[in-house]
């Protein structure tokens, strides 16, 4: 059943990402810089992980870097599109970021890179993963910003609103880092911590950066997106653009924000804040400062 405000046109990124998959290993950077540095985060962690997933793998790059390091008794990698399930090592299996097949409880990691963004209720698919875990399990996945591809935005925008005197939703929004962390917090994560780090890379050509996107299986798959191609015109137009406000030499610059989330099942093992009043120290005295009312002004000759 589909809802009317959904975002995404989830089916066709299926096919998207599905047509992708042979070629998936040539235009794997960004999940690769992304791979390594969520397994970087974990190194530094230093607790066992018996039960894993990893949802939405692409063709296993995150989780054959995990598996390894992590050797979990089990180690689950998960993807929509069959295709590239298939392309995974261990157990696969094909699942719905929306409709995860797991029980309550029973996982102590579950770790996406480049998936979830791409979900329409991504606040019921957190919520399915913090139940999924067992107390003090840990969810840990990269997503991509709003800062991503705002040139390739910025440049079609104008291109068709100058040539057709309007433009469609070319190139889809994602959200920023203040609204993932109030999803986590939405969820029932407990320590949510929400990271952001902007990757630029350069392209000879806007077209090349399209057609890296379209490899990738990321082109445009939004529900309200233009059915109307791109004329030669546009794109002419659009390629101008785009070198005269984001290109360097013959070259062209790309951004992708890429939002670190990071959350715990909550366990009375955590450390917990302090309830109000309940502090035995005082702060003026931890700080070597004088200290005043709120209702007695400084007195500048004390200082």
């Amino acid at each position: 059943m589909t809802r009317d405000n959904e975002l995404f046109d989830r089916a066709l990124l299926t096919r998207r990402r599905a047509r992708a998959a042979s070629t998936a290993q040539a235009h794997d950077f960004l999940l690769s810089r992304v791979a390594e540095d969520l397994r970087d985060r974990l190194a530094g962690i230093l607790r066992e992980f018996r039960v894993c997933v990893n949802l939405g793998a692409h063709h296993g790059l995150l989780g054959d870097a995990l598996a390894g390091a992590l050797a979990p008794d089990l180690f689950v990698q998960t993807d929509r599109a069959l295709a590239l399930a298939q392309k995974c090592s261990g157990a696969r299996l094909v699942a719905d970021e929306e409709a995860l097949p797991f029980g309550r409880t029973s996982l102590d990691l579950v770790v996406s890179a480049l998936t979830l963004h791409w979900v329409n209720d991504l606040p019921g698919a957190l919520i399915q993963i913090a139940r999924a875990l067992r107390p003090d399990g840990l969810f840990l996945a990269a997503v991509l910003g709003g800062r991503t591809l705002e040139e390739l935005r910025e440049a079609l925008t104008h291109a068709e609103a100058e040539i057709s005197g309007g433009a469609g939703p070319r190139v889809a929004p994602f959200a920023d880092v203040r609204e993932y962390g109030g999803l986590l917090q939405r969820a029932g994560f407990a320590l949510p911590v929400v990271d952001s780090d902007l990757i630029e890379v350069t392209y000879p050509s806007p077209r090349a950066l399209m057609d890296d996107i379209r490899a990738m299986g990321g082109a445009n798959v939004l529900k309200a997106r233009s059915r109307r191609p791109l004329s030669r015109a546009i794109l002419a137009r659009m390629d101008e653009i785009y070198r005269a406000r984001f290109g360097t030499g013959d070259r062209v610059r790309a951004s992708f924000e890429i939002i670190t989330l990071t959350g715990w099942a909550p366990d009375k093992s955590q450390q917990q804040p302090l309830r109000p009043g309940s502090a035995r120290g005082r702060l003026a005295d931890a700080l070597g400062a004088a200290e005043h009312s709120a209702g007695e002004k400084a007195d500048p000759q004390k200082r």
